[in-house]
C-alpha cells in the first residue's frame, strides 16, 4: 500500500468559507513539527521542506529523545518513524497516548513499514495518518499542513474515524 492510497485521512471535507476559517489562530503553514527518524538524511529532507513551508521544526534521532521533546516542547504534530533504536516508534506513540500532556498531539507515522498490520497498529495507537517511505517531501509537507488545519478545527477524532473507515473498506 503506497502513500498515495493513504492520503485520504488528511483531506479536509468541503466547507463554507466561514466554517473553514472559524477557530484558526495561526496561518495555514505555521506550527512546530517534531521530526523523529534515526536517519539524518530523512530528518534533513523533512526539515528543509517543512521550514521552507513556514514550519518550525524539532528533531529527534531516537524514541527516548522524541518523548522528552514531545513532553517539554508540546509540538503541534509529530512525524514519527517506527523503526528507531532502543525505544521504537510504537512505544513512543503508546507513551504519548497514555500521557495527558501529549495525547492530543497528532502523530503522522512516516515509515518504511507498509504491511497492513503495521498500518492498523498505527491507527490503534492513535495516529492520524500513515505515510510510507520512500515519500514525496512536497506531498508530505502538504499532508502536514492539512492535518494541522483539521486539528485546529477540532477534527482530530474525525481524522482517526476516517482512517478506521478506510481500513475497513480495504479489508
Amino acid at each position: 500500500m503506497r502513500c498515495e492510497q493513504l492520503r485520504w485521512f488528511a483531506e479536509p471535507e468541503e466547507r463554507s468559507e466561514a466554517a473553514g476559517s472559524a477557530g484558526r489562530a495561526r496561518s495555514t503553514n505555521s506550527g512546530r513539527i517534531l521530526v523523529v527518524d534515526d536517519e539524518n538524511a530523512i530528518r534533513l529532507i523533512c526539515r528543509l521542506n517543512l521550514q521552507t513551508a513556514g514550519f518550525d521544526t524539532l528533531e529527534a534521532g531516537d524514541g527516548a529523545t522524541a518523548l522528552e521533546l514531545a513532553r517539554a516542547e508540546h509540538p503541534d504534530l509529530v512525524l514519527l518513524d517506527v523503526m528507531l533504536p532502543e525505544v521504537d516508534g510504537w512505544a513512543v506513540a503508546e507513551e504519548m497516548a497514555a500521557d495527558p500532556d501529549t495525547r492530543e498531539i497528532p502523530i503522522l507515522f512516516l515509515t518504511a513499514r507498509s504491511e497492513r498490520t503495521d498500518i492498523s497498529r498505527g491507527h490503534e495507537l492513535g495516529g492520524v495518518g500513515y505515510v510510507t517511505k520512500p515519500f514525496d517531501p512536497v506531498a508530505l509537507t502538504e499532508t502536514v499542513s492539512k492535518v494541522l488545519e483539521r486539528t485546529r478545527r477540532g477534527e482530530l477524532e474525525s481524522m482517526r474515524r476516517e482512517w478506521e473507515e478506510a481500513l475497513r473498506r480495504q479489508a
